[in-house]
């Protein structure tokens, strides 16, 4: 009974099942996958993963690994390809007959490919008088194209289309929900504002090593993140700071041989390090200040990550970036500026006062970006809308 006398139902407290369905195994998709698989697991559900099986290297695999034990429904790849084509046709069937095989409760959809898997397979499960519920959450994604483009405008429009086989959008940060309004348009159903958070036990300081550098890049190699721009940015600190200075890229991408051949041909080859792909705490060991210069994001963990683990931070003004640091924050560049760019980077390499003039205050910080509350308000949207198709039709299994 509620407090103005009216009964209402009580949502149920069985475990559910629950499948994210994702294309790239790899950057923060898979955190945050992986971080709601952990704590839902945990928690009793039984949890699975359906992804791309032809992305990744060693680094994915030991991620797999690591959180294999928390997949009660297992881990399912299959080969997704990032453009739309005629693969997509086989990628949809195979990807539907081991969902139905193994009968969510909850489809939980990221990215554009894996928001369309999780949403017309999960419509076409309720076609066939089977009840689940289905999430997307765009990541940035699809959401990076220009309206006016004619890539675009198609695929604005097919997200618009798609909004009537969705029961919620899930947005990261504010920035990419009021980029969905702009350019898709204000959803009919509901959308609800969750985001990303990290777990306790990161939210602490990580001391650097001995042979610690200036910088530090770490993120996938490719233009959109913004490599091109560090190494320009780099190069362009250390003139306005009358000294040499030192930088680490770390992670992989299609793009790798590219920058080191910058880096060579700049003559910062003495200066600059390259790394493959490793985990994030162990590479903010390793640098004074990490600089995340791309040119569009959603809501990156690195920056989480690294604010957490005490490290000062220089980020484009983009995504929601400047929802974590503060509007205002001086640690914030427009973004593809290198020069803008630069005169951040030396003036962090020569103030010792920098990072407490632009940091944002720590507590403040937990008390917004914490894992505990994004995977409790996850959990609490997958309950309402399972009660919800719950009480719509009878839910089919088969025994």
């Amino acid at each position: 009974m509620s407090a103005n006398g009216c009964s209402e139902p009580m949502l149920t407290e069985r475990p559910l099942r629950i499948l994210h369905c994702f294309r790239s195994p790899i950057g923060g998709i898979f955190r945050h996958v992986r971080d709601l698989a952990e704590a839902h697991a945990q928690a009793g559900h039984q949890v699975g993963i359906l992804c791309d099986s032809t992305t990744g290297g060693s680094y994915e695999d030991a991620l797999f690994d690591e959180i294999r034990p928390f997949l009660a429904l297992g881990i399912v790849r299959t080969p997704i390809h990032r453009t739309i084509g005629a693969s997509d046709i086989g990628a949809l069937w195979r990807s539907y007959k081991q969902i139905r095989s193994l009968q969510p409760d909850v489809l939980h959809g990221h990215g554009a490919k894996g928001g369309v898997l999780a949403r017309i397979i999960g419509s076409a499960l309720r076609v066939n008088k089977y009840r689940v519920a289905r999430l997307y959450s765009p990541h940035g994604g699809s959401l990076h194209y220009e309206r006016r483009s004619l890539a675009g405008s198609a695929i604005f429009r097919m997200e618009r289309l798609q909004e009537r086989l969705t029961d919620a959008l899930v947005f990261v940060c504010d920035f990419e929900r009021q980029t969905y309004f702009a350019k898709v348009g204000r959803p009919a159903g509901r959308n609800e504002l969750i985001y990303n958070g990290i777990g306790d036990s990161e939210f602490a300081p990580v001391a650097t090593r001995p042979d610690v550098v200036d910088f530090l890049y770490i993120g996938m190699m490719r233009d959109l993140k913004g490599p091109d721009l560090f190494i320009e940015s780099f190069a362009a600190a250390e003139r306005l700071a009358g000294r040499p200075l030192s930088g680490l890229m770390v992670g992989d991408g299609p793009q790798q041989s590219q920058y080191a051949e910058a880096i060579a041909r700049m003559g910062l080859g003495d200066r600059i390090r390259m790394r493959p792909a490793m985990k994030a705490r162990d590479a903010f060991a390793l640098a004074r200040t990490v600089v995340i210069p791309s040119r569009a994001e959603a809501m990156p963990y690195i920056l989480l990550e690294a604010l957490a683990a005490g490290k000062p931070v220089i980020a484009s003004r983009v995504g929601g970036m400047p929802e974590v640091l503060g509007a205002d924050s001086g640690a914030l560049v427009e973004p593809a500026n290198a020069r803008a760019l630069a005169e951040v980077m030396a003036a962090a390499a020569v103030d010792q006062d920098w990072a407490a003039r632009t940091m944002p205050d720590a507590d403040r910080f937990k008390s917004h970006f914490s894992a505990a509350v994004m995977t409790g308000r996850v959990m609490l949207l997958y309950r309402e809308l399972t009660e919800e198709t719950l009480f719509a039709e009878p839910r089919l299994r088969t025994t």
